[in-house]
């Protein structure tokens, strides 16, 4: 297609293959802290729009309003979708609705489970089974004869746990 004639826009194709081409450079934005799975596939990334001028405005919901992640992924995304050639990159931080794991893709969750950390389960916002984390599938045994050891693990959206089967530790992905 022909670049477009108005020399103040940004980009040099139509809005259809842009949304496309920009969805798909996205999908190659490692999350920084899982690096085996994308923000698109995490649901981080919400939504992409194009303004008239041509600058691509990425929408995203953090797992957590204060992660600490948050200035790697916006750098990220600026540097993969100037890649491709967006001259404008704006990136909307979207806490409403807050992220919620339920927005993790089927695909990601095996990339999560292969990579020794346990997917959180689907909670449909069924919020008293969320309070109920007593039982965990160890991603390297599928055992759920395990033991939480700490609500707590190295990010805020992790819990540790032990397998008495394999008698390793693993951690899960918290189902928020």
């Amino acid at each position: 297609m022909a670049p477009l004639t108005d020399s103040k826009k940004t980009c040099e194709v139509s809005e259809k293959p842009r949304r496309s081409k920009i969805w798909q450079a996205l999908q190659t934005v490692k999350d920084p802290e899982i690096p085996v799975v994308s923000l698109v596939e995490m649901g981080i990334v919400r939504d992409v729009t194009l303004t008239e001028r041509g600058e691509a405005i990425v929408y995203i919901t953090p797992t957590f309003s204060g992660c600490p992640a948050l200035h790697v992924m916006q750098r990220d995304i600026k540097e993969r979708l100037a890649e491709i050639g967006c001259k404008s990159v704006a990136i909307e931080i979207r806490l409403s609705p807050p992220w919620s794991s339920n927005w993790i893709s089927d695909e990601a969750r095996e990339k999560l489970r292969q990579f020794g950390l346990a997917p959180p389960p689907r909670h449909h916002g069924d919020f008293i089974g969320l309070a109920d984390i007593s039982t965990a599938v160890c991603p390297r045994c599928d055992s759920t004869n395990n033991t939480l050891k700490n609500s707590f693990g190295p990010t805020l959206c992790r819990a540790i746990w032990y397998c008495h089967d394999c008698q390793d530790a693993f951690e899960q992905f918290k189902p928020l």
